[in-house]
């Protein structure tokens, strides 16, 4: 198991090997046939689907420094207002979502469905005439996008196991920070090419051309996109792979979908898991609100409008980097450890944005160490679907409860911690810094004991 294994040796090629080693030698030829399989057709859906999750969440905050808050006179707390519609969706719908999710005859096509009626709600966002009817935009993106981050971790732990699984996490959680790196250059190119075109304004330019890239990827989920093994049969799949697939999952001891009644709230609500990973999650909401917003900071600082998008894509991809070597290097040594490293990059980050007057060269420094975090939440999530992997159902409620729970915080932690106007607004945010350094901490404790409760049983 990837959070108790003791420490292993390798030479620095041998490390190499295995963190590529995707088809293990020792498996038989069919297993990693149906390993090739599944990466084709799970993972190439997810990533993109990922990809475009938060290319259509982030953009807001890219049209916001790129020409919408001053076409809409929006020199208040709106930017925080826009999340807050967002959030309040995606806290409601997350545990229902996830619900069906777990149910095989639904699960295969829920997300493609929910993509193209996402997709629609961001053309709709470059039509706007008003703040309003762009809050109620963001309610409807939040909605149906709720189930894709918890749901996607829920498909991977239906079908991976073991340094498998972590391998693969690390790898579709990369589209994160990929997706928001790719949104600052897409608006700047619509701010420096498009603005004036067919009338509109770059920033509007920016939902429409996410809008394309999200459309073409949600048909290619209704072909490709499994649902979990006991779904209906794609036509690449042979009844072969089927049983095969079945095999490994009790070969794995991860229990298929069973009855969903009552029962699950009970004995879930009486084990440990629950409230660990809810507090792990909900500290990570927390603590990572501000490392998000850079191009506050550049904004005013007075850098152009192309450098405000740009020069936070840094952080981007070092969080692609992050996500991908950190949670496949947690799949080889103790994840505890890797959890340590990565929360002491943010303790460091956190404290020279506490201390604020610092040369400028080292506050880029610290703000792009923040990409360091990318790591955080694929070995969390990574961990939840190891350790409860006995009980689907569990797995299920509590993958949604985790992102119920940790955005609900989202919803009013930004207006009281982290507001966007007044003395302690952003991006010097005196309160909030502390603040998030706090729960960094947090965060990794909470793990430990995560790790440590595991092991005692």
């Amino acid at each position: 198991m990837a959070t108790l294994k003791p420490t292993q040796r390798h030479s620095v090629l041998g490390l190499i090997k295995e963190i590529f080693n995707w088809y293990p030698s020792n498996y038989p030829a069919a297993e990693r046939k149906l390993l090739f399989k599944l990466d084709l057709s799970i993972l190439i859906f997810a990533c993109l689907c990922f990809f475009v999750k938060f290319l259509d969440q982030t953009n807001i905050s890219n049209a916001y420094v790129s020409g919408l808050k001053e076409d809409f006179g929006l020199y208040g707390n709106e930017l925080n207002y826009f999340n807050v519609c967002y959030y309040v969706a995606y806290v409601v719908f997350q545990i229902p979502g996830m619900l069906l999710m777990s149910r095989p005859r639904l699960s295969r096509w829920l997300l493609p469905t929910l993509e193209v009626l996402w997709g629609l709600c961001t053309f709709a966002q470059s039509r706007v005439t008003n703040v309003h009817q762009l809050y109620a935009c963001r309610f409807l993106v939040g909605m149906l996008e709720a189930p894709v981050f918890a749901g996607t971790h829920f498909i991977l732990g239906s079908w991976y196991s073991g340094p498998e699984l972590f391998k693969r996490a690390g790898t579709w959680f990369i589209c994160n920070p990929l997706g928001s790196m790719i949104s600052g250059y897409l608006q700047a190119a619509a701010y420096t090419n498009l603005s004036g075109v067919g009338g509109m304004e770059g920033w509007r330019w920016l939902f429409i051309i996410d809008g394309i890239f999200t459309l073409p990827i949600a048909l290619i989920g209704f072909i490709v996109f499994p649902g979990v093994p006991d779904s209906p049969k794609p036509f690449y799949f042979t009844d072969g792979d089927i049983a095969l697939a079945k095999e490994r999952l009790e070969r794995a001891k991860i229990r298929k979908p069973g009855k969903l009644d009552l029962s699950v709230l009970k004995r879930t609500l009486r084990r440990w898991h629950i409230w660990v990973f809810v507090f792990c999650y909900i500290c990570m909401i927390i603590a990572s609100y501000p490392s998000s917003y850079m191009n506050l900071w550049l904004k005013a600082e007075g850098y152009s409008v192309v450098q405000i998008n740009q020069l936070p894509t840094v952080i981007y991809a070092i969080n692609i980097v992050a996500s991908w070597l950190g949670t496949t290097l947690a799949a080889i040594y103790p994840s505890w450890i890797i959890y340590s490293i990565a929360t002491a990059s943010m303790v460091f980050s956190s404290i020279c944005m506490i201390i604020w007057n610092i040369p400028k060269p080292l506050k880029f420094v610290a703000w792009y160490l923040f990409g360091m975090a990318g790591c955080e939440s694929p070995i969390l999530y990574s961990t939840v679907n190891t350790i409860v992997k006995g009980d689907s159902e569990e797995r299920a409620l509590i993958l949604g409860a985790m992102m119920t729970f940790g955005y609900s915080f989202y919803i009013w932690t930004p207006l009281v911690v982290f507001p966007t106007a007044g003395p302690n607004g952003a991006p010097r945010w005196r309160i909030g810094w502390p603040v998030a350094l706090t729960f960094y901490v947090l965060l990794w404790v909470g793990f430990i004991i995560a790790v440590l409760m595991h092991r005692r049983e």
